[in-house]
C-alpha cells in the first residue's frame, strides 16, 4: 500500500470512529434521560452526570428563552392521537415478574392477569390539587391495570415527585414520580431507584406523542420491558425528541396549572445522586401524593 492509499485509509477510518461516537454520544443522552431503578443507571452515573447536570449550584429557574413554561408550549395531544383496533376483553392477559435489579422495592404483590378495560381516568391528588390523566387503556391495559392494583393499595400514598427536568438540567421538561423510596431534598442519593418489586413489558410505543401533557411509565437506561412503578408527565414538547422506548399511558386533561407552578418554581441540584440523573434535580416546590384513584 502506498503511503498516499495508506493516508486516505487512516483518514476514512478517523471519519468512521467520529460517527460512531457521535452516534453512541446521541443515544446514550437520549436513553439515560428518564431512569429508574438502580441495575443499568448506576453503571453509566458518571457518564450521566457529566452530560445532564448543567444546572450547577443549588438549582435554578427555567429561562423563558431556552426554557418555555408549559403553558408557551403546544396544545396537548389526545389520547385518541394514534387509532388501536378494538380490544377483546377475553383475549387480554397481562403478565408481570419480579423485579430482579435489585432496586430499593416497596413489595404490595403482583397485579393480576385480567386488566379492568373499562377505567378511563386517573386521578392523582397531590398537595396542591387533582391532576387528571385521560387514560389510553384499550392501547396500554397492562400499564393501567398495574397502576390501578397499586392505587388500591395505597401505593403511591404520601410519595414524592422526585425529578423536575428542565431544559438547562436534563435537555427536557417533565415531572418524574412513583419512587416509593424518594426524599426529593436534593440530599438522598438514591432517589429515582425505587420500585413496587415487579416489573413488566412494553406497550403502546409510539401510540401518543410525547408531547406537553404526556404521561408515560418511566424505566433504567437501556432497558426494555422494565416499568414498574414510576412514571413522568411532560411539561413541554422538548420530550418528543425521545425515541419511542417509553410507554405512554394517557394525557393530562386536568391540573396544568399545578404542573406549571411546580415547573417555574426551579429545582433543587443533587450533587450526589449515584443514579446519575434518576433523582439529581428534585422540584423546589415539593410535590407529595396524597392518593390515586382510576376510574
Amino acid at each position: 500500500m502506498s503511503g498516499e492509499d495508506r493516508q486516505s485509509q487512516l483518514a476514512r477510518e478517523h471519519k468512521e470512529r467520529q460517527a460512531q461516537r457521535a452516534e453512541q454520544a446521541t443515544k446514550t443522552k437520549r436513553n439515560t434521560f428518564i431512569g429508574a431503578g438502580a441495575a443499568v443507571v448506576v453503571v453509566v452515573g458518571g457518564l450521566i452526570a457529566a452530560t445532564t447536570l448543567l444546572g450547577g449550584g443549588d438549582g435554578g429557574k427555567p429561562a423563558a428563552a431556552s426554557s418555555p413554561a408549559p403553558s408557551e408550549t403546544a396544545a396537548q395531544p389526545t389520547v385518541s392521537a394514534t387509532p388501536s383496533a378494538p380490544v377483546d376483553p377475553s383475549k387480554v392477559s397481562c403478565s408481570y415478574r419480579k423485579d430482579t435489579s435489585g432496586s430499593p422495592a416497596k413489595k404490595v404483590g403482583m397485579p393480576p392477569g385480567k386488566p379492568n378495560l373499562d377505567l378511563k381516568t386517573m386521578t392523582i391528588t397531590t398537595n396542591h390539587g387533582a391532576i387528571v390523566i385521560d387514560l389510553a387503556t384499550a392501547q396500554a391495559p397492562c400499564s393501567v391495570n398495574s397502576f390501578a392494583f397499586l392505587a388500591k393499595k395505597n401505593f403511591f400514598d404520601n410519595t414524592k415527585c422526585h425529578r423536575l427536568a428542565t431544559p438547562e438540567n436534563s435537555g427536557l421538561a417533565l415531572l418524574q414520580c412513583g419512587d416509593p423510596q424518594a426524599k426529593a431534598d436534593g440530599e438522598n442519593p438514591t432517589d429515582g431507584q425505587g420500585s413496587s418489586g415487579y416489573v413488566f413489558d412494553d406497550e403502546n410505543l409510539g401510540g401518543i406523542p410525547f408531547t406537553k401533557g404526556t404521561v408515560a411509565m418511566a424505566q433504567p437506561a437501556e432497558a426494555v420491558n422494565q416499568n414498574g412503578s414510576q412514571f413522568w408527565i411532560s411539561l413541554g414538547d422538548e420530550t418528543a425528541q425521545l425515541g419511542p422506548e417509553y410507554t405512554p399511558i394517557g394525557v393530562v386533561s386536568k391540573g396544568a396549572d399545578i404542573l406549571e407552578k411546580v415547573y417555574k418554581g426551579g429545582w433543587i441540584t443533587n450533587p450526589d445522586d449515584i443514579t446519575g440523573d434518576g433523582g439529581s434535580s428534585a422540584p423546589k416546590i415539593p410535590v407529595i401524593i396524597k392518593d390515586v384513584k382510576l376510574a
